[in-house]
């Protein structure tokens, strides 16, 4: 008899993170693109976010496609969000696989969502407070296209202006549809495992 072996553990979101800058200056940039998708599942799943100082951010839990999950929007600004992200873990002691982090790429276009279980910060700031707070790059994490910037200007100052600046009418359709079909791959992420969302969403393109 030849010895089968075990399937992959599921991995199943159980705190959803949404990356961003907190005031209402940041509010629509490109850089905020995770606290929106954070509002939008927050919205959907009727699950009220609130400042929480023990998080650093905004937090609430409740059902979300059947399942308890917790959203997250640090307060912490960018570049220090792994210090809230490690406080709720810590407080309910998940595991790092089980936090799904949701923010904004330069490397991929307007249109383009991307899911994966695991990967390095590709020089987002962000995701490299995540990783070092967390201790491991193994964690599932969601990027939103938000394109690169073509300025002639000096390439750092021309990058801050690209994801601190706001969308074009064009690409805000764009977004928002985008952020309609990632709210589907979180729900067949908690419903099927994040695995099973990566083969039905990372090949759509909105043009």
């Amino acid at each position: 008899m030849v010895e089968q072996s075990p399937s992959p553990a599921l991995v199943l979101p159980r705190l959803i993170v949404g990356l961003g800058n907190p005031g209402a200056k940041y509010a629509g940039t490109r850089h905020n693109v995770g606290f929106e998708m954070v509002d939008r599942l927050s919205q959907r799943w009727q699950i009220p976010l609130k400042e929480d100082r023990r998080f650093q951010g905004s937090y609430g839990d409740g059902l979300g496609a059947g399942r308890r999950i917790s959203l997250l929007k640090p307060s912490t600004y960018m570049n220090r969000s792994g210090q809230s992200i490690r406080s709720v873990i810590d407080w309910f002691k998940l595991e790092p696989e089980s936090v799904l982090i949701v923010y904004d790429d330069m490397d991929l276009p307007v249109g383009r969502l991307r899911l994966r279980l695991s990967g390095s910060a590709g020089g987002h700031n962000g995701m490299k407070s995540a990783i070092a707070h967390l201790g491991t790059q193994n964690f599932p994490r969601m990027r939103i296209g938000i394109g690169a910037t073509n300025a002639p200007a000096e390439r750092d100052s021309a990058v801050v202006s690209h994801v601190l600046g706001r969308f074009s009418p064009a690409d805000r359709d764009r977004i928002n549809t985008v952020i309609d079909y990632a709210t589907k791959a979180v729900e067949l992420s908690l419903e099927s495992g994040v695995e099973k969302a990566m083969s039905y969403y990372n090949g759509l393109s909105i043009d």
